[in-house]
């Protein structure tokens, strides 16, 4: 069926070719179709094709499959767009070679998938018969069906070729899609890293607010949900919370108990959450509420080093925290996680001259994406006003955190004295602190490097390198 639609089509030229039909391509595909653009789809496994056409119903008029990569190229409208939903790595390296001898200098070739921006770069460099884009889309499956939120590197040119066909599957806020074009090479994919690097933070504080009720607190989850609940409509309004709040509700069909608490307490990882912080660290820059979750998931993956460690350092101390103060903290992390991210993007946007603007990024992430919620809608306007300081110095940042900052150190405080790790709060709060130090404590560690390394140092009330007489 699929050849016999796409031989049928053969005349009938079409505006974006999907290629790969996993969970993310069909629903991408799908959401394309549904907004009127005619696309063409092919596959590796060609029998997904006609199983895809029938998932498709009435929508696969709009549809043309295409088991042959030649047929698949050849229904596509000149200028070319292919989309890629593939798994990133060599699987991508390998298309875009059987697809090089069959475009022209105009086509354009978007990875969508999650890859690591130092290869979007390269293949960015490497392309010579078309243009390569790579895209982040955020919002999972869900997302890419009814709308994602989209981030786009590459060039002006492919650019002008995709808006018109990502604009209006995007998600929207108040009317403005959630897509843009934010830079060249992999622009892209670099702010859909730390978009997910963000997700981490977030989840992992989140997590430690739930650890605090429950194992501080005596909370059940139910009780825990209701709170969620209770925050998702106020200051925490976002995405996560909410299905915080939804999770902590379900019962488990099998046992009775709250689904949460039969899940093991293990929590996986595929990667960008970890490209943050090393791409951070390659740029100087503190991402330590990130690293914090980032080290959290890996030290859950070491569940019989816990529970050894759990008889031989025992003991956990009840706390007693209101929920005002919680929500307060949850905010102030959330808030500096936010931060952390964006200072790594204005240092990426520098090192790799991307024009980076922070605030647009901000905006396109208020629907669609994991992280979207009602601070990002504060942060926007915030960024817009400066965008070339350092984000903490924002205009406005320091009222939108002074109310929230004194709950973070209770929480905190409180949990430490408890034995309740917070790490992501804690980090977020060591990377406040130390900020905004006006002389910090650099100066003994620059005498120590003098001492043992004869590094030299700067004195502050004379020009010039120094070095001292330690004897």
């Amino acid at each position: 069926m699929a050849q016999q639609q796409a031989e049928a089509s053969a005349g009938t030229q079409v505006q974006v070719g999907v290629y790969g039909l996993g969970t993310m391509g069909s629903a991408l595909a799908l959401n394309l179709a549904d907004k009127g653009i005619r696309i063409a789809v092919s596959n590796r496994e060609a029998d997904w094709i006609d199983p895809f056409l029938e998932e498709a119903g009435p929508l696969s008029s709009r549809i043309t499959g295409a088991a042959d990569l030649g047929n698949f190229v050849a229904a596509l409208a000149s200028p070319r767009v292919i989309i890629l939903m593939i798994p990133s790595g060599a699987p991508v390296d390998d298309m875009l070679a059987q697809l090089s001898p069959l475009l022209n200098p105009d086509d354009t070739v978007v990875d969508a998938g999650n890859a690591d921006f130092n290869e979007t770069r390269r293949r960015t460099a490497q392309a010579k018969t078309f243009h390569f884009v790579g895209m982040g889309v955020s919002g999972g499956e869900e997302g890419a069906r009814h709308g994602p939120s989209m981030m786009v590197g590459g060039s002006d040119h492919s650019w002008q070729q995709l808006q018109p066909i990502l604009e209006p599957i995007a998600a929207e806020f108040q009317g403005d899609p959630c897509v843009a074009h934010v830079g060249t090479d992999g622009a892209g994919h670099f702010v859909k890293t730390v978009h997910n690097g963000i997700e981490y933070a977030d989840m992992q504080m989140i997590a430690e607010v739930y650890g605090v009720l429950r194992d501080g607190q005596g909370w059940e989850a139910p009780q825990i949900g209701a709170l969620f609940a209770n925050w998702s409509a106020g200051k925490l309004a976002s995405f996560l919370v909410e299905t915080t709040a939804k999770v902590l509700h379900v019962t488990d069909t099998d046992s009775g108990k709250p689904l949460v608490d039969v899940i093991r307490d293990q929590a996986g990882q595929k990667g960008t959450g970890r490209w943050t912080v090393i791409e951070a660290l390659k740029l100087g820059q503190s991402a330590s509420a990130i690293e914090a979750a980032v080290g959290a998931r890996a030290w859950s993956s070491a569940k019989s080093a816990r529970l050894a460690a759990a008889t031989q350092f025992p003991g956990v101390g009840q706390v007693e925290l209101d929920p005002a103060t919680l929500e307060n903290a949850l905010f102030a992390g959330r808030v500096l996680a936010h931060l952390q991210g964006f200072e790594v993007l204005r240092a990426a946007s520098a090192e790799f001259d991307w024009s980076l603007d922070l605030a647009r990024i901000a905006e396109i992430w208020r629907a669609g994406c994991i992280i979207r919620s009602s601070l990002l809608d504060e942060l926007a306007p915030l960024l817009r006003k400066t965008p070339q300081r350092p984000v903490l110095l924002a205009d406005g940042m320091a009222e939108l955190l002074a109310p929230a900052i004194p709950a973070l150190r209770q929480v905190v405080g409180t949990a430490v004295a408890a034995g309740l790790p917070v790490p992501a709060l804690s980090a977020g709060l060591a990377w406040f602190d130390t900020a905004r130090q006006g002389t910090g404590t650099a100066n003994l560690i620059q005498a120590q490097r003098d001492a043992f390394g004869v590094h030299g140092f700067e004195r502050m009330d004379m020009p010039g390198k120094h070095h001292g007489d330690w004897g």
